[in-house]
């Protein structure tokens, strides 16, 4: 029997969601973290059932997974170094399985297994919808990577190719857009898992902590790519006021990638790929390229004010990636 949250009741829902956090982690109305000398990185986000995530594309450990990994990769575009843990909102209507919240939880506790943390409390409440919230928390290392510290002649970096959970959707919803294309079984393949399994890129931003040249200051620019690729390069030209050139040639999409504006415009602007996005000087840009077997060199940054440019036309690009309120993308 398959029970409803309603025929459950709060008390029971939260006993079972109790056995997800470590032994008592649950009993109380705060939780208490031990002591740290280093700050604290917060973040939170928000997933709404038809925006970000639906029946038809996303399983309900899938919608777990992914929660975490969006917090995470927050997090990492920060530079967090570590995970103490999660809190978790969850809102549902009364009719909603039982096995549809178990399902989430599972996917909340195997990326949390895989990339550190546990959960650390949260609420539920009975709503129209199915939303949600987590609230991440991990601790900073030696590289606090703000949007705002590019600057001109750094090396436009990022850890990997993009377009490939836009390109997942698309096929889960058996997208008309892809009929008549023919996609090697490799590449659907790292779509889908791109777009319903993302990783967090921690032990991307190990990596660029591991290998920075001595001589130089601890200063780099950088966001993560959950709203796309050009969101992300705007937001980094806009906090530190310096603009960007694009390599056309460098454009970081995956293996078998069809060619085409539509395919052009899913690697720019597909969003929630969720890879770190960096402004670095060159000396560590390079360093970081050797040591990140996907990482990829796309442009430069410039002192033109928050203007990105095509490098060899001077074009200007438009730069719009998902935007939450104006998106007619449904899942």
């Amino acid at each position: 029997m398959n029970e409803t949250l309603a025929e459950l009741g709060e008390s029971e829902l939260l006993r079972r969601l109790s056995h997800f956090a470590p032994p008592g982690q649950l009993n109380d109305d705060s939780a208490a973290l031990g002591s740290d000398s280093r700050p604290m990185l917060v973040n939170t986000d928000v997933l709404v059932d038809g925006i970000h995530f639906s029946d038809v594309s996303t399983k309900p450990s899938d919608v777990g997974w992914r929660a975490v990994a969006a917090n995470l990769s927050d997090l990492a575009a920060s530079g967090a170094i570590s995970v103490d843990g999660i809190t978790v909102a969850l809102v549902a209507p009364g009719d909603t399985p039982w096995s549809w919240v178990e399902g989430v939880y599972t996917g909340l506790r195997a990326a949390l297994d895989e990339y550190g943390g546990v959960i650390l409390g949260g609420d539920c409440s009975k709503g129209s919808e199915r939303l949600l919230s987590i609230t991440a928390l991990g601790r900073l290392g030696p590289l606090r990577l703000h949007r705002g510290e590019a600057r001109p002649g750094d090396i436009l970096v990022t850890s990997g190719p993009h377009g490939l959970s836009r390109l997942g959707l698309a096929i889960l919803q058996n997208d008309k857009a892809l009929h008549g294309i023919p996609l090697s079984d490799a590449l659907r393949t790292a779509a889908i898992n791109q777009h319903q399994r993302p990783i967090p890129r921690l032990a991307a931003l190990q990596d660029l902590l591991n290998c920075k040249p001595e001589s130089l200051p601890w200063r780099a620019g950088g966001t993560d790519s959950s709203d796309g690729l050009l969101a992300a390069i705007q937001g980094l030209c806009s906090s530190s006021g310096c603009g960007a050139y694009l390599d056309e040639t460098l454009l970081p999409r995956s293996k078998d990638w069809p060619t085409g504006d539509l395919w052009d415009r899913w690697c720019l602007a597909g969003g929630e790929d969720f890879e770190l996005v960096l402004s670095l000087p060159p000396a560590w840009a390079q360093r970081w390229l050797d040591r990140q077997p996907h990482s990829r060199h796309i442009g430069c940054i410039t002192a033109e004010h928050n203007m990105i440019r095509w490098q060899h036309s001077r074009q200007r690009i438009d730069s719009q990636g998902f935007d939450h309120f104006r998106t007619t993308q449904t899942l």
